[in-house]
């Protein structure tokens, strides 16, 4: 019995929507060479990461067999797939594979942190393959809400495995490849060991439907507004890009993009041949003096990201633009889970304002990039594999779709974050379970989730902070009484009294009352006066502050 096995490791994406890292492996246990297929980003809240400006997996696991890694492979250019490779390439220091335009921004992201831009190798389409230790992989074009976005074919000595990336069923994709059923049909009836698919939209099941379907209804919406028109969606749909832009401009208007994000896409479009007929956009400065019925801005932040051009727009002026009473904004976008807030928060702030907000309650200005339920039974008869491991989903979107898998012949499983599974046999399995979990990027540094910085940062939010300052002479006696210092505190306590008062006078008998052994131990010392303001302040606020002690003694 062969030694070798094929295994499949999710680091990210699997259990969640966002952070795409998944790792392959074949070889002898503990010696076997890997690929890991995309290394993504998924995005912070105030509520759970306040501070922190992205989120990336944890790969330590990975880095610690960098040594076995053959490469990194980016299936297309979402965030959520290619955002931490500049981030996280010095870790791995594999080289990194992608088609023509997802190459390009990978090296806009590798060159932010002074990687050479050699470090990403441009690959052709299927049938075209590349050679990476046991593997040979080849890039497979399918539609999406980006161009050029693939799915993989991985062969192995153990069999083949398609990886389907990012993927809906589109014949007419307005910009970018359209789904080739013939191809993928070939590919699967080649025999496929292992599926593993795309599960976002496994609970829609409706057909999808196709992106050149838009622009009709977005031209007669803009033709139907007297003031500016303003919409926003992913800086990365190019082909909503050029929908909306080509809606305005046969209404009249000229177009202006906003938005550092949007304006690197559109012109790496056009640089790597994606775009050949994009509308002519004018600068921001120039859209300042045109007549606002003869105007319409493209902008970024569609999910309500705070420093983006729709929440600057919302807040008051962007660029020397305003937004007015008459004015229309919309949002050819779905709102992903858990960006609500923001995003009502900011249609709020322009219904203030007299702007009129058009959002895709309706499906009439927004298509999904995913595959809906009979799409994805559609990919599962093309390539027929011999099992199906859902990817890209929250739990129970892999839960969901294991069952129609189940229920439609195929051998399933539901594979979380740190899951390894063996594909070797007749039907997947665990093979073990790997400690992961996330890296934050906060400000310039990678910390750990578990270091304990961001849950610090929290407790501080929910509790306020309390500084006691004492000072000790060379006798260890007081010098003078403690004082305290608040922050995120109400200076009134029930009592009447100013809380830092009501404090400093509880922490100054604490003090009188101390001995020598608790004077002379700082450790001690620092409990105790930690101690007594957690419980005046719960008396006087109801509240337990975070308390930092400071002890200053005199040589």
């Amino acid at each position: 019995m062969s030694s070798e096995r094929l295994i499949y490791l999710p680091l990210g994406g699997a259990g969640e929507i966002g952070m795409n890292a998944y790792v392959y492996g074949y070889g002898p246990k503990d010696n076997e060479r890997f690929i890991l297929v995309d290394l993504g980003v998924t995005f912070p809240d105030m509520d759970t990461t306040p501070g922190v400006d992205l989120i990336m997996p944890d790969i330590a696991w990975l880095e610690e067999r960098k040594n076995q890694l053959e490469a990194i492979i980016v299936t297309h250019a979402h965030e959520d797939h290619v955002g931490a490779v500049g981030h996280l390439y010095n870790r791995l220091g594999a080289p990194i594979y992608a088609r023509a335009f997802t190459a390009a921004i990978a090296r806009h992201k590798v060159a932010e942190y002074g990687i050479h831009e050699g470090a990403v190798r441009t690959v052709s389409a299927w049938p075209e393959q590349i050679d990476l230790g046991p593997f040979k992989v080849g890039f497979v074009p399918l539609s999406h809400s980006i161009p050029e976005s693939s799915a993989l074919v991985i062969d192995t000595p153990a069999g083949r495995i398609f990886h389907s990336g990012d993927f809906k069923i589109d014949a007419t994709p307005v910009v970018g490849e359209p789904f080739d059923a013939e191809m993928l049909a070939e590919i699967g009836a080649s025999g496929v060991r292992a599926l593993m698919c795309d599960s976002t939209n496994v609970f829609s099941t409706a057909q999808g439907r196709s992106e050149a379907t838009l622009k009709p209804n977005l031209e007669e919406l803009i033709r139907s507004q007297k003031g500016m028109v303003v919409a926003t969606t992913f800086a990365s749909n190019i082909a909503r890009l050029q929908s909306l832009a080509e809606a305005g401009q046969a209404a009249g208007r000229s177009i202006c993009l906003l938005g550092r994000a949007m304006r690197r896409m559109v012109e790496t479009a056009v640089t790597t041949g994606i775009l050949t007929n994009f509308p002519t956009t004018i600068p921001a400065e120039d859209a300042v003096s045109i007549p606002r019925d003869n105007l319409m801005l493209i902008v970024t932040g569609s999910q309500g990201e705070r420093r983006a051009a729709t929440a600057q727009l919302a807040q008051g002026k962007y660029l020397g633009l305003t937004m007015k009473e008459g004015d229309t904004f919309l949002f050819s976008s779905k709102t992903i889970p858990g960006n609500e807030r923001g995003v009502i928060r900011i249609m709020n702030q322009f219904s203030e304002m007299g702007v009129d907000v058009v959002d895709d309650a309706g499906g009439l200005y927004h298509v999904s990039g995913h595959a809906n339920r009979p799409d994805l039974m559609t990919m599962h008869d093309l390539i027929k594999p011999q099992m199906l491991v859902p990817m890209h989903g929250e739990h129970r979107h892999l839960r969901e779709h294991a069952k129609l898998a189940t229920e439609r012949g195929y051998q399933g499983i539901v594979a979380v974050n740190g899951m390894m599974i063996d594909l070797t046999g007749d039907q997947p399995k665990v093979a073990e379970y790997i400690e992961t979990g996330r890296t934050y990027l906060d400000g310039s540094v990678q910390i750990g989730a578990m270091d304990g910085i961001v849950r610090d940062r929290i407790r501080m939010a929910l509790n306020g902070h309390v500084t006691v300052t004492v000072i000790l002479d060379e006798e260890d006696d007081p010098l003078g009484e403690p004082w305290c210092e608040l922050k995120g505190l109400p200076e009134i306590g029930r009592s009447g009294a100013p809380l830092a008062d009501v404090l400093e006078e509880d922490l100054s008998q604490f003090i009188g009352r101390a001995g020598a052994k608790t004077l002379t131990d700082d450790d001690a010392l620092e409990e105790g006066l930690r101690r007594v303001a957690r419980k005046t302040a719960l008396d006087e606020i109801g509240k337990k502050p975070e308390v930092t002690v400071v002890i200053s003694r005199l040589a």
